[in-house]
C-alpha cells in the first residue's frame, strides 16, 4: 500500500477504499471532509471504482469460459496471470488436460513453464497444453470427491466452479415434452421486481423472457423463463422453463445437453426463489 500526499495528510487504497493518515503517521477513521474534492482523493476513488469494475469483468469472463465450455489459449492465461484480479479468479480452478481428464487445481501459469497444478494426489505438477479447459461442474464425474478434496486443501474458488449448484437431467426425460414447470408460478407483486431480480442475477431479459445462453456441442442453446413484458407495476409470476436453438426453435427435453440443462434449471430456481412467499402463505 503506497501513500500519496494530499494536503497535510497522506492517503492510500486499502481493500478498495481510500484511507488517510495524518502527518504523525496515525491512521484516521475516515478521510477528512476538507479533502473530499482534493485531486489526489478523487483520483484514488476513481481508481478504486475502476479496479472494482475490472474485478467483476474478470469474474464474468472466467464464468463465461466455464459455462460456455470455451477453451482458452495457454498464452492468454499466462499473460493475465500476473494481474492480481485475474489471478484471484483463476487460482484453484479445476482444469482438465488434453484427454479431458481432471489434471488438478490451478496454482500458477507462465508462458514458458506452463500451468502449475496441485493434482489429485496432492502433488505439484506442470502441464503445457495449448488450450486451458475449465470444465463446467456438471461435466465432472467425481464432483463430490473433488469438493471434499478441495475442502481438505483449503481451496476457495472465486468463480465457485466446484460449489456451483448443478442439476442433472432425469433419466428417461423425453416423450416430446419441451418445458419444465418445476419452478413456474413464482408470484411477484410487480413485474419490475422480477425483471430486477433477473438483472441482479446477471440474466438478460428479452421479449419477456429471462435468458441464459450456453455454447455446448458446437451450438448455442438458450434457456428461457417467461417473466412478462407488460406494465411494470402489474403482478406477474415466473413461467415454465424452455430451451431453444440458435434459430429460436424449441428443443425437446431429451435434446438438451447437460450444461444447458443445469444452467437453465439454475436460472429458473434462482428466479423462483425470489417470489413473494408471504402471498403464498396467505393463499395456503
Amino acid at each position: 500500500m503506497g501513500w500519496v500526499a494530499a494536503g497535510d495528510y497522506e492517503i492510500a487504497l486499502d481493500g478498495g477504499k481510500v484511507v488517510c493518515r495524518n502527518a504523525a503517521g496515525r491512521r484516521l477513521k475516515s478521510v477528512p471532509a476538507k479533502l473530499a474534492d482534493d485531486p489526489a482523493v478523487t483520483g484514488l476513488r476513481q481508481l478504486a471504482e475502476w479496479l472494482e469494475r475490472h474485478e467483476r469483468q474478470c469474474l464474468a469472463d472466467v464464468e463465461r469460459w466455464m459455462v460456455r465450455s470455451l477453451p482458452v489459449p495457454l498464452a492468454a492465461v499466462a499473460r493475465v496471470w500476473p494481474d492480481p484480479a485475474w489471478q484471484t479468479v483463476l487460482r484453484d480452478l479445476v482444469v482438465t488436460g488434453d484427454d479431458g481428464r481432471v489434471a488438478g487445481f490451478l496454482r500458477d501459469a507462465g508462458p514458458e513453464r506452463g500451468l502449475g497444478l496441485v493434482d489429485l494426489d496432492g502433488d505439484t505438477v506442470r502441464i503445457t497444453p495449448e488450450l486451458v479447459r475449465i470444465p463446467h461442474p456438471v461435466l465432472l464425474e467425481d464432483l463430490e470427491e473433488l469438493r471434499e478434496f478441495a475442502v481438505e486443501l483449503g481451496v476457495e474458488q472465486r468463480a465457485r466452479q466446484l460449489f456451483r449448484e448443478v442439476w442433472h437431467r432425469p433419466a428417461g426425460t423425453g416423450d416430446g415434452a419441451t418445458q419444465v414447470e418445476e419452478y413456474a408460478g413464482g408470484s411477484y407483486k410487480e413485474l419490475r421486481f422480477l425483471h430486477g431480480r433477473a438483472a441482479q442475477l446477471g440474466y438478460r431479459v428479452r421479449g419477456g423472457n429471462a435468458v441464459c445462453a450456453v455454447f455446448e456441442d458446437g451450438q448455442i442453446v438458450e434457456a428461457r423463463v417467461w417473466v412478462g413484458d407488460y406494465d411494470g407495476y402489474e403482478e406477474t409470476e415466473t413461467g415454465a422453463l424452455v430451451w431453444a436453438d440458435a434459430a429460436g426453435r424449441l428443443l425437446e427435453l431429451g435434446q438438451v445437453g447437460p450444461v444447458a440443462w443445469s444452467e437453465g434449471m439454475r436460472m429458473a430456481a434462482a428466479l423462483y426463489a425470489g417470489r413473494d412467499v408471504e402471498d403464498e402463505e396467505r393463499a395456503a
